[in-house]
């Protein structure tokens, strides 16, 4: 596959990584990709209505009003011509088989989590690990949220050892690339990262 030049454009050396991120509704995930998208990132969050207000679990939620209906898209490139395809996936249950069809060839992902409603990343945690998806853990620093330190988080979310927690805000860029980092890095100590033909 082709890399991105210091103009912009694309060169045949690079290595391409799609990625998924999920985690629980309103955690942060199209923040999350637009915050680190070299290119104006494709989004498909739209307005909430009443309808989804009957199916979609808003308690605490309130102030929420937009949703994304299909998936979220981003790129970047770290150095090294590490190129990340980043396919944010909608957080409702009802979106369950679109979200399986976005992680169709991620190579890993990342899983957002709000200490407050830390159960309700279980699930993003559990199919990442039913693909056999490498991840990380990237806790979203909201103002509200408790905070807990990295041995309490690990054992609320029974995560493995070798599994990155990582602690960010995606509002702001250079904190939101951090997870992605981690996550390249767990990769590569898992496996080579080849170029695509």
């Amino acid at each position: 596959m082709d890399s991105t030049s210091s103009d912009g454009r694309l060169t045949p050396e690079s290595i391409s990584v799609k990625l998924v991120v999920l985690g629980p509704f309103a955690v942060g995930k199209t923040t999350f990709v637009g915050a680190v998208s070299e290119i104006r990132p494709a989004s498909t969050e739209e307005k909430m209505t009443k309808a989804g207000e009957l199916v979609d679990d808003l308690r605490g939620l309130e102030s929420k009003d937009t949703t994304t209906v299909a998936m979220d898209f981003g790129r970047i490139t770290l150095p090294g011509d590490i190129v990340l395809y980043l396919f944010g996936a909608p957080g409702q249950p009802r979106f369950a088989r679109m979200i399986d069809d976005l992680m169709e060839g991620a190579l890993g992902g990342v899983v957002l989590v709000d200490t407050a409603r830390i159960t309700e990343s279980w699930d993003a945690m559990s199919r990442m690990e039913e693909a056999g998806l490498a991840y990380v853990v990237a806790v979203n620093r909201f103002p509200s949220s408790p905070k807990f330190s990295e041995h309490e988080l690990r054992r609320a979310l029974d995560l493995h050892h070798q599994t990155p927690l990582v602690d960010c805000d995606v509002r702001q860029r250079d904190s939101a690339k951090a997870p992605l980092i981690a996550l390249v890095s767990h990769l590569l100590s898992q496996t080579s990262l080849e170029p695509t033909s």
